[in-house]
């Protein structure tokens, strides 16, 4: 019975705003999903669309169309880049495809039913973009510690899942199994940061959203995105319907594949869910790094800072898929950070594939015309003729263990290591040299034989990283069932051999990175919005001569001045009023450092109350002047005025 594989990325979100880091997990998903098929696995490959919850709902709202309108044509975008790339998944799941709703409800229903959900009250603080609460620790300077964004205080009526109750079996999951989760430092992330701490129950459900799958037992209640994103896993396949062959065949999962940022979903919920179900959990979780421009994690807005060329659709359309799938899975450390830059992808690109990989090719094929036209007798070994033999022949062991370890890059390293042998093979039989003898003609072939294996043992074994040009090698060198042996010496003498134009022409990295830099810079040019106009401020509402009376505007000096330590936008002031002195926050970090306030003569509003801002007092309000391009400016006054003055 053959062997099963099953793997899968997490589902995306649609934004429509691609950039090649998007691509990076669903290409590695793809070269393994191709790599255990060409082993002869029965495999299936999961990706999809995450496409419920509120920033489709807002989105769509803005638009005045449905959200089902807003988020298609997104979904059929990313379906295009993953075609472009050639990325071919078994099944493409959207948390809308009515299979995936049943499923859910299915899930939810058996859930409420063991106890493992009950209905409370939730209040956290909400992260939109990143669809997360959070707890008023856990902020970053009063914004989202992932994105940075705003956040909201929301309070309403939730379904909570038990998560508390299964923090001890996740424990001893991770310590029987310790290939369950990799690398070994994402294990240490989970037990130090959450587990160790204690885990809180999970809200599951949301009222104040109704784009998303209702509760089977409480309609007014829709499931919240992780219930609904991570069952997709076990939807696809069939999980709690009828026809279930596909779940009874391949889960548990072999692989999930994910981002690390999304771990704590993978590791920790979707394991206590599974739990809580009665199902196995997945055979591997593995978190893999970033790729990075500059230090920080590739976005869109990174672009402004540099002119690397980011876009799939764009990268694709000037260098091939073959080359964007071929940096993604060489450059990048598997489960590390890979720091990306176009003049790094075009280098990479000229030396593996065009100086080497289609070097080889070229001229294997080019000498076997010429002299042959057809693939010449093998002959016996001679000179260096072994040590490539031996080489070429052990390649395929080398590759299983590195594909094994989930580690494409060193996999590729090694497929390349036996390309660099056949070059220099060539440099050392000098072909061009026995052509010109016929005395050794049989020493020709020969050699010329074990440059043509070496070609086909090497594209059948880069044709799960590169989907093209292996193939086209492949075909030019016989095409048969013969090309697709492992073994040195499949190839039949006699075979025809067909002309073959480059592979990959060679890149002018000067010339490439210049006119790079038009196009990105283009590229930029048309997605960023026009400025809007700036909104006429509307005038305040006119208060009494006796309502001003209420406010107490004084002189005060600044006399300490320093930085509030959970903030990069507030000082923290002492400010002299007379014969006292009073505590003052304000946001004016960004334009005045401590040492320039202290001494500083500043209009101060002394009748405030009393609050704290980031856990220090403040007494008052500095006040300042904001010109049109938001800097601010210290009201003072005009003349030398003592300290606690009355302004009037």
């Amino acid at each position: 019975m053959a062997k099963k594989y099953y793997i899968t990325t997490p589902i995306y979100y649609p934004s429509g705003n691609w950039h090649i880091g998007h691509c990076y997990t669903t290409v590695i998903c793809d070269a393994l999903a191709r790599y255990h098929k060409q082993k002869g696995e029965e495999v299936f490959f999961l990706t999809g669309t995450d496409e419920h919850g509120q920033k489709v709902e807002k989105e769509a709202l803005k638009r005045g169309i449905t959200p089902r309108e807003f988020i298609d044509p997104l979904v059929s975008e990313l379906k295009e880049m993953w075609k472009l790339l050639d990325v071919g998944y078994d099944r493409f799941i959207r948390t809308t495809d009515e299979d995936h709703v049943r499923g859910v409800q299915q899930i939810y229903e058996k859930l409420y039913r063991s106890g493992d959900i009950y209905k409370s009250e939730y209040e956290g603080y909400y992260c939109t973009p990143c669809e997360a609460f959070w707890t008023e620790a856990q902020l970053k300077e009063g914004k989202c510690p992932d994105c940075g964004r705003d956040v909201a205080l929301q309070k309403e009526e939730s379904y909570f899942f038990r998560l508390s109750k299964y923090a001890p079996r996740i424990l001893k999951l991770y310590e029987d199994n310790p290939a369950f989760l990799q690398p070994k430092s994402r294990v240490n992330e989970m037990v130090n940061n959450f587990l160790k701490a204690g885990l809180s129950d999970l809200s599951v459900s949301r009222t104040s959203v109704k784009w998303g799958v209702p509760l089977p037992f409480d309609q007014k209640h829709t499931a919240y995105v992780w219930i609904d994103a991570l069952s997709n896993y076990i939807t696809a396949l069939g999980y709690g319907s009828e026809n279930d062959g596909l779940y009874r065949k391949f889960w548990p999962a072999d692989l999930h594949l994910v981002g690390k940022e999304i771990v704590r979903f993978h590791a920790i919920i979707w394991p206590a869910i599974l739990m809580a179900l009665g199902e196995p959990v997945p055979q591997q979780i593995y978190g893999h790094g970033w790729l990075l421009i500059g230090g920080e994690k590739l976005s869109k807005s990174k672009e402004n800072a540099r002119p690397e060329l980011t876009d799939p659709y764009e990268l694709v359309k000037r260098y091939g898929a073959d080359a964007v799938r071929y940096y993604l899975l060489r450059e990048i450390p598997f489960g590390s950070d890979g720091e990306y830059t176009t003049e790094r992808f075009l280098l990479r690109v000229n030396a593996d594939l065009a100086n080497d990989y289609g070097n080889l090719v070229s001229r294997t094929q080019a000498m076997i015309v010429q002299s042959f036209g057809k693939i010449p007798p093998r002959g016996k070994e001679e000179g260096p003729d072994g040590e490539l033999i031996a080489l070429a022949s052990s390649l395929f062991e080398r590759v299983d263990a590195d594909m094994g370890a989930l580690n494409a890059p060193d996999a590729l390293a090694h497929i390349f290591e036996v390309i660099g042998r056949a070059n220099k093979y060539i440099d050392e039989t000098t072909p061009w040299l026995l052509a010109k003898d016929p005395a050794k003609r049989d020493r020709l072939g020969a050699v010329l034989y074990n440059l043509a294996e070496v070609v086909r043992i090497v594209s059948l074994a880069l044709r799960p990283f590169l989907t093209r040009a292996p193939q086209k090698a492949l075909s030019a060198f016989g095409g048969g069932e013969e090309v697709l042996s492992p073994a040195f010496g499949a190839l039949e003498e006699g075979t025809p051999i067909e002309k073959l134009a480059p592979l990959f022409p060679r890149l002018d990295v000067k010339k490439e990175l210049a006119e790079v830099e038009k196009l990105v810079a283009a590229l930029q040019k048309k997605a960023a919005p026009p400025a809007p106009a700036k909104p006429a401020e509307a005038p305040k509402p006119q208060i009494s001569f006796e309502e001003f009376q209420k406010l107490e505007l004084k002189v005060g000096e600044v006399v300490a001045c320093e930085k509030v330590k959970k903030s990069e936008k507030l000082l923290h002031e002492t400010v002299k009023l007379g014969d006292k002195t009073i505590s003052v926050v304000s946001g004016i970090a960004k334009f005045y450092t401590p040492e320039e306030m202290v001494g500083k003569k500043v209009v101060v509003v002394t009748n405030l109350a009393p609050a704290k801002l980031c856990g220090v007092l403040s007494e008052g309000m500095i006040l300042c002047a904001e010109d049109g391009a938001g800097r601010l400016s210290l009201v003072s006054p005009e003349r030398a005025v003592e300290c606690g003055a009355t302004v009037r």
